[in-house]
């Protein structure tokens, strides 16, 4: 049986352990995001953030309810360590820790950077520690126990990262686990480092290493198979109670799971709390965005500007009568409504109801008229057809109805 985990070295969660629900009301968070947008989202190919917006991100993932965030790597170099130094001033109500190699020289940086908890990450699987290092496994399990323990010494709170957990012997990194308990620290990080997991391998791995430890998991996965969400709810099936997650998913490649996909996705599949405002996601997700130079994709789940927007006839009809006949999530709920428009796949029921906001009302006949009009524009241009233009089909449909009744009287039918 391996070690268990001193309780001075057990999850220092304090306070941040309460969130706050759909409703606003506090709830006891059950499971913790750790957000590395301000690290591991700053690896993104392009990306470099300012000090002011970094500052802005972690004021504004405090404010979404985030508990704990990785605010940079101090042994980038002064610049970062003052950046740093900057966040951690603000005595956000969260936990800042800083990302590390497992060495001295990085908890001096960290030191400097005034932070009091790092993140000492590791290679794990075979194929880094030779392939990077030219190490093997007694060398990564000796330098957990002195870093650590120097880690300690100094007065940090210590998680310590598995890099490449994935393509790691599960035996091994139960061990790791053992080495970290006995030498003070309170989480060990499973990483997807490569992306290469799946939901159920995903789930396999962290229970097994659930199993052998009641040292907190974490567990860190990256998008190149699009399964980032996905392993990450996994984890937590698995026994993870901690989750790696960036605003919008940005990282490295195809970046990481996403903060709002994971906070939701675990209230409305897993039931368990995170304690983040859906309120701020779009919001949040807006700032990143901007500072990265990377627009929010219309279509980004949670976030994405038409995640609401419907324009399918048959939805449109549907939620007309009744919203939970297409209604997974409620829009109210993060501060938004359901919006229609009018394109290529709409309805006459759709037609009639941006004619009726308008103070309209149609016939069937009239409505369908105008509904090919739509359909035409829509497919000409590739684009929607805004409230003016429906008012231009209108007029011209009833002009047109008009003048053809006229013809008729003039010629008794005859055409």
């Amino acid at each position: 049986m391996l070690a268990k985990t001193p309780p001075s070295a057990r999850d220092p969660e304090d306070g941040r352990a309460f969130g706050h629900g759909f409703d606003g009301a506090p709830v006891r968070r059950t499971v913790l995001l750790n957000d590395t947008t301000l690290r591991d989202g700053e690896q993104a190919p392009g990306v470099a953030f300012s000090r002011r917006e970094k500052i802005e991100i972690a004021e504004a993932l405090s404010a979404a309810g985030v508990p704990e965030i990785e605010a940079g790597t101090p042994a980038m170099g002064d610049e970062e360590i003052e950046t740093i130094r900057s966040i951690v001033s603000l005595k956000l109500p969260m936990r800042v820790m800083a990302w590390c190699r497992m060495t001295e020289d990085d908890l001096l940086a960290a030191a400097a950077a005034g932070v009091g908890i790092v993140n000492l990450s590791i290679p794990t699987s075979d194929r880094q520690l030779k392939g990077k290092l030219n190490k093997d496994r007694a060398w990564a399990l000796e330098a957990v126990r002195r870093t650590v323990g120097l880690a300690r010494t100094l007065g940090f709170e210590v998680a310590v990262g598995g890099e490449d957990a994935s393509r790691a012997d599960p035996d091994f990194l139960c061990r790791l686990a053992e080495t970290a308990s006995a030498a003070g620290a309170f989480r060990l990080r499973l990483a997807d480092t490569l992306g290469v997991l799946d939901p159920f391998s995903t789930y396999a791995l962290v229970r097994r290493v659930a199993a052998a430890t009641d040292l907190a998991l974490e567990f860190h996965g990256h998008d190149d198979l699009g399964l980032a969400t996905a392993n990450t709810l996994a984890a937590v099936m698995g026994g993870a109670r901690h989750a790696s997650v960036t605003v919008a998913g940005i990282g490295e490649r195809a970046g990481n799971a996403a903060l709002e996909e994971v906070a939701i996705a675990l209230r409305q599949t897993a039931r368990e709390e995170t304690g983040i405002d859906p309120h701020a996601l779009a919001p949040l997700a807006e700032l990143v965005g901007e500072a990265a130079r990377r627009p929010v994709p219309r279509g980004k789940a949670i976030v994405g500007a038409d995640v609401f927007t419907h324009e399918s006839g048959i939805h449109v009809a549907g939620l007309l009568k009744d919203r939970a006949t297409y209604e997974a999530l409620d829009p109210h709920l993060f501060g938004r409504d359901h919006t229609v428009v009018l394109g290529k796949h709409s309805g006459r029921a759709a037609v009639e109801k941006a004619l009726g906001e308008l103070g309209i009302t149609v016939d069937a006949a009239r409505g369908r008229a105008v509904l090919e009009r739509v359909r035409a524009f829509a497919g000409r241009t590739k684009a929607t057809v805004p409230p003016d233009v429906l008012l231009r089909f209108y007029e011209e449909t009833f002009t047109q109805a008009a003048l053809r009744r006229r013809r008729s009287r003039v010629t008794g039918g005859v055409s």
